[in-house]
């Protein structure tokens, strides 16, 4: 869990923006919203075997169009 500590004379509310701020980047909103419920073993298998097929075919739009975008120059 992230903590911060409140400086000499500093607003609270900027410690609290700095908290938001090192749970944003830790991932901590995130992480709780995936544990929220219990997940079976199948469906997060199912999902990450997705999430890799999306970005598989990401990947090849992004170079198909870097293929056939035309060269100025």
């Amino acid at each position: 869990m992230p903590s911060v500590r409140v400086r000499e004379n500093e607003p609270f509310e900027v410690a609290l923006r700095r908290f938001k701020r090192i749970c944003e980047k830790g991932g901590v909103l995130s992480e709780v919203r995936r544990r929220e419920f219990y997940e079976k073993p199948t469906s997060v298998r199912k999902r990450k075997a997705a999430a890799a097929v999306k970005r598989q075919q990401k990947k090849l739009f992004q170079e198909r169009a870097r293929m056939t975008r035309p060269q100025f120059g």
